[in-house]
């Protein structure tokens, strides 16, 4: 029976360090209301009064609207930082319309405008191309951007955005199938923040696909001890242990995902596991 369900589950591989790479918008680029941590609103990185929060609900709202408001704000501006700010903008109207290239660009041209002195504002206005890239398809555009990205963000001493960003690197390496790579990135987040649950369950999941079982094993621990009502990290936890031929181990894991988040995809995918470990 477990030889059956271990060769089902191989075949569902479950949560993918490239999820949400490609195709479609990556988190990163989605316009959204401020959170702490956010890259599209961070006041310390951009401070000071400007146009940018008007032009950021234009460019969720009205693309269209947001791409004449920046243009026509870059002719008036008065500093380095508004004039990043205008191109930010406009680079997020651009992902609006999904003219992805475009906003790639404009993101580059961003990050290149802000001062150094906002080295966090570089660095996240660099990875929003690399994201945009990787909407577009283009993980080889994305992997030099979002090394680019961790270069400028060093000065900041911003252990969150550091392992954010090869998080984000790691991500166009799956991408582009170096794996080795990838996990080498994922291994850089969790020195750099090692309290990041997202490494630490991003890092099992690749070292699950590549069949490195044990180091699976400790870096989902690691993740459920840093959020362990997270149904992404109880889904994974099963799908190891039912690899490793822990079937009561892979059940109560699965079971762990029903309880914590009963409407979620992650809990569909754990009454099918279940459902294949009672065949």
């Amino acid at each position: 029976m477990i030889a059956t369900t271990l060769a089902l589950l191989i075949m569902q591989v479950g949560p993918n360090p490239a999820t949400g790479a490609v195709p479609g918008v990556p988190d990163e680029l989605r316009n959204r209301p401020a959170r702490e941590t956010g890259v599209i609103e961070d006041r310390s990185a951009a401070p000071g009064p400007s146009q940018l929060p008007r032009c950021l609900s234009l460019a969720a709202n009205e693309p269209e609207e947001a791409l004449d408001f920046a243009n026509a704000w870059r002719t008036m501006v008065e500093s380095d930082l508004e004039m990043a700010q205008s191109a930010h903008c406009l680079g997020l109207a651009l992902v609006s319309l999904e003219r992805f290239d475009e906003a790639r660009e404009i993101f580059e041209v961003a990050s290149a405008e802000a001062p150094e002195g906002l080295p966090a504002y570089r660095a996240r206005l660099a990875a929003m191309a690399g994201n945009a890239a990787l909407a577009s398809g283009k993980p080889a555009t994305a992997d030099p951007l979002f090394a680019h990205a961790v270069a400028l963000a060093q000065p900041a001493a911003d252990a969150a955005l550091t392992a954010s960003l090869h998080i984000d690197h790691a991500r166009a390496l799956v991408a582009l199938d170096r794996n080795d790579d990838a996990a080498g990135a994922l291994g850089s987040a969790r020195e750099a923040d090692p309290r990041n649950a997202r490494a630490w369950l991003l890092s099992a999941t690749l070292s699950r696909r590549l069949e490195r079982l044990g180091e699976a094993q400790q870096q989902i621990e690691q993740a459920a001890q840093l959020d362990p009502r997270d149904p992404a990290t109880g889904l994974e936890a099963g799908i190891i242990a039912a690899l490793a031929g822990r079937e009561a181990d892979a059940r109560r894991s699965f079971e762990s995902v029903l309880d914590v988040a009963p409407q979620s995809a992650e809990a569909e995918r754990a009454r099918g596991y279940l459902e294949q470990l009672g065949q």
